[in-house]
This record gives C-alpha cells, sequence and structure tokens, in this order.
C-alpha cells in the first residue's frame, strides 16, 4: 500500500471522527449547562459564604456521578430508540408512565418558577421591573421552542448558556487564596449537621428528574445512533466537567468574598448574593458578570426543563412530541410546552414566597430521585440487549454512586420537611 493511499485513509477516518464528534456534540453539553440552574447557584453561593473552600471537594467528586448517570440515559436513548416516558409505559405499565409524568410535570413548573425568579432578580439589579423581564423571557422562549428545529433550540441554548462562563471571571476577580483552597480541600467536616445538610443539597441537585428525560428525548430527537455513541459519552463527560467547574467557580467566588467577610450572611436570592458581592468585587463583577452568568443559567435550564416535561407527557401518551415537527403537527406538544412557561411565569409575577417555593422544589427534586434513578436503573438492566448493558466492576460503581446520590437527597428532603413540620 503506497504512502499516499495510506495518508488518504488516515485522512477520511480522521474527517469521520470529527463529522460523528460534531454530529453527536450538543445534548449533553446543554442539559449539563442546564443542571447549573438558578437554584443549584444559589445553592453553590451558600455553600461558598457559609463553609468557605471546604465546599470546592465536593463538587469534583460529583463529576463522575453526573457522567456515570446520564450514559445510562444515552445508552437506553440511542440504543432503544425511545423516550424515557415510553421505555416506563411499555416496561412498567400506564400506571407507572402516568405518575413519572405526573411529576415530572410538577417538578417542571416548579423548576421554571426558579428560573424565572432567577431572571426577575437580575433585571431589579438593574432597575429592570421583574415582571417586564419573565413576560419577554417566557415570549423568547416559547417562540425558540416552536421553531420547528431541535438542532436550532439546541444552539441557541448552549449559547445563551455559555454566559455561565461569566463565573469564571467573577472567580477571578476575587483573587481567591491558593494556600487556602489547597487547605480546603483536605478539610471536610462530614461530622458538622449543618454542613452535611449543604453537601446533601449539593448532591441532590446534582441530578434532577427532568435531565433523565431532556437527554433521552434529545439523542432522539437530533438523530443519534449507536454510531454516534463513543461521542456522545465524550459530550456528556465534557458537559459534566463544564458544570461542576461552573459550580466550583460560584463556590470560590463566595468564598474567597462574602465567605471571608461575613461567612454566616444567608444567601436565598440573586439580590442578596449581589449585594454582598459588589463590595468586594466592585459594581461590574458584583453585578453585570454575576448578573450574565446567573440570566445564562436560568435561560438554558428554562429551556431544558420545560422541553423535557413536555416531551416526557408525549411519550408516556403517545402522540408527537417532536422539536422538529411544526406547530400543527404536534399541537398538544407545543400546548404543553408553553403551559408550562406560562404557569411558572404567572407564579413568578403573582409574587408568591418565590424563596420558601424554590425551597419545595429541591426537596421534591429529591424526593423523586429514588423513583427517577430506580426506573433509569432497571430499564437498562431490562430494556437494553445483553451486549449494551453495564457489566461488571463498571456495574456496581454505577448501582453504588447512584444510592448515594438517592440516600444524599433523601436526607435532604427529610431534614428540610422536620424542620419545617417543627417551626409550623
Amino acid at each position: 500500500m503506497s504512502e499516499e493511499v495510506v495518508i488518504r485513509k488516515v485522512s477520511m477516518f480522521s474527517s469521520k471522527r470529527i463529522w460523528l464528534f460534531l454530529a453527536a456534540l450538543g445534548p449533553g453539553l446543554i442539559v449539563m449547562l442546564a443542571d447549573t440552574d438558578a437554584g443549584s447557584i444559589i445553592t453553590a453561593a451558600q455553600s461558598g459564604a457559609q463553609w468557605g473552600y471546604k465546599m470546592v471537594l465536593p463538587q469534583l467528586l460529583l463529576m463522575p456521578i453526573l457522567y456515570l448517570v446520564q450514559e445510562v440515559t444515552i445508552r437506553l436513548g440511542m440504543v432503544t430508540g425511545k423516550g424515557h416516558g415510553e421505555l416506563i409505559r411499555e416496561r412498567f405499565g400506564m400506571k407507572w408512565a402516568i405518575v413519572s409524568v405526573a411529576t415530572l410535570f410538577l417538578a417542571s413548573i416548579g423548576a421554571l418558577v426558579t428560573e424565572f425568579s432567577g431572571i426577575a432578580g437580575v433585571s431589579e439589579l438593574f432597575g429592570i421591573p421583574g415582571w417586564i423581564s419573565v413576560v419577554f423571557a417566557t415570549i423568547a422562549l416559547i417562540v425558540i421552542g416552536m421553531s420547528g428545529s431541535y438542532r436550532r433550540v439546541e444552539r441557541i441554548g448552549i449559547a445563551i448558556g455559555l454566559f455561565e462562563l461569566f463565573f469564571f471571571v467573577a472567580m477571578f476577580m476575587a483573587h481567591p487564596s491558593l494556600s487556602a483552597i489547597a487547605y480546603g480541600l483536605s478539610h471536610m467536616p462530614l461530622q458538622n449537621r449543618n454542613y452535611l445538610f449543604l453537601l446533601a443539597a449539593n448532591v441532590g441537585a446534582v441530578i434532577m428528574p427532568w435531565m433523565v428525560f431532556y437527554q433521552q428525548g434529545a439523542v432522539i430527537d437530533k438523530g443519534l445512533t449507536t454510531a454516534h455513541l463513543k461521542t456522545a459519552k465524550q459530550d456528556t463527560l465534557f458537559g459534566s466537567i463544564v458544570t461542576q467547574l461552573v459550580m466550583l467557580a460560584v463556590v470560590v467566588v463566595t468564598a474567597a468574598s462574602i465567605g471571608r467577610t461575613h461567612p454566616n450572611q444567608s444567601l436565598n436570592d440573586i439580590q442578596q448574593i449581589a449585594q454582598a458581592l459588589t463590595p468586594i468585587l466592585g459594581s461590574v463583577g458584583g453585578k453585570v458578570i454575576f448578573g450574565l452568568g446567573m440570566i445564562g443559567a436560568s435561560f438554558v435550564a428554562a429551556l431544558v426543563v420545560s422541553i423535557a416535561g413536555a416531551w416526557g407527557i408525549g411519550e408516556a401518551f403517545g402522540f408527537k412530541h417532536s422539536l422538529n415537527h411544526k406547530v400543527k403537527e404536534a399541537k398538544w406538544f407545543y400546548f404543553i410546552y408553553s403551559l408550562a412557561h406560562i404557569g411558572g411565569a404567572i407564579l413568578v409575577i403573582a409574587s408568591v414566597n418565590l424563596i420558601q417555593l424554590n425551597v419545595d422544589v429541591q426537596v421534591m427534586n429529591a424526593m423523586l430521585l429514588p423513583i427517577v434513578l430506580g426506573l433509569l436503573l432497571v430499564l437498562e438492566a431490562k430494556a437494553l440487549p445483553e451486549k449494551w448493558r453495564m457489566r461488571g466492576i463498571y456495574k456496581y460503581v454505577v448501582w453504588i454512586l447512584s444510592g448515594i446520590v438517592m440516600s444524599f437527597g433523601l436526607y435532604m428532603a427529610l431534614t428540610t420537611l422536620s424542620y419545617k413540620i417543627l417551626h409550623i
């Protein structure tokens, strides 16, 4: 074989790999950017403010957990060609499918309230009434979703979600101490109940119920097959690293600023975080930079959450549910998608107790984790052909890590519910 032929074949092989990677890139990244939503940012900020750099290591340890769970999701979607709701209906019956998607829709509405409250909070930092930004965001999200192209929706979502990279700018502006970070990495006060609760909040927030529905539906809507599996895994791994580095950046910026000057300050909303950061980072760092990061996190999460909810219901009840359909072809899908946004917007504009509602949403997500992850792992063992299932040590690692996530989620939920009952 001539050298020219070898070079040509290597070139063709490389081009094919690049093409497969670009084709598969997207679902993993966008769902991970959405995972770092407004509620997660507030949780990370509170963690850094109260516990400083001692909450840095957990963000790193959560990367493999996030990847391993979502890797199961993409395998289910690519191999079966079916969404999560559809597989639940086929394997466990309509009753379980209804329970699954009903809780998913409620969680989606609750998450949308969190995202819209984040958007409203940022606009109010600049003197713009929150209801104006919420109405604008609602209209924009509905229009984007109805564009008739999954790939277009994905590109827009990722482009806006990348605004989260501004959190890294804020982190460097805070001038964190490398020696203090190194000390924090080696000290995790697991015996302290307050630390353990915030740790549980971070762990419980790493896997949201809607993430499973979204990514499994996304690989199908994008037309990915098992030929794209390797690159889809790389996409998911990259997204897992990015999202947890964003969380780490938020922990560091609040640890280096608020945690150093006012370590016990309560941070329940965007205004409190921005006001606490401004004396250290200045108006640009505290408001503009942090605000842009929050806008990116809230907007991409609102987009992904609403799509996941509509997909899940469409899969369970068997009506058309693709973003590639025109509105007249999938009326029910787009109706549910729009209704979720409108419902979330109304709750925010109506000025319900958003802080309490955000806590309730986190508790509900935590309580749903055993159901969501349990069904996911059972589907992996039952719905996939033998050659595509997990096996050996890898299987037990995924099951053990999933068990840890579920345990922390339940711990957070039960602790919060107990506190609420005692203070009624």
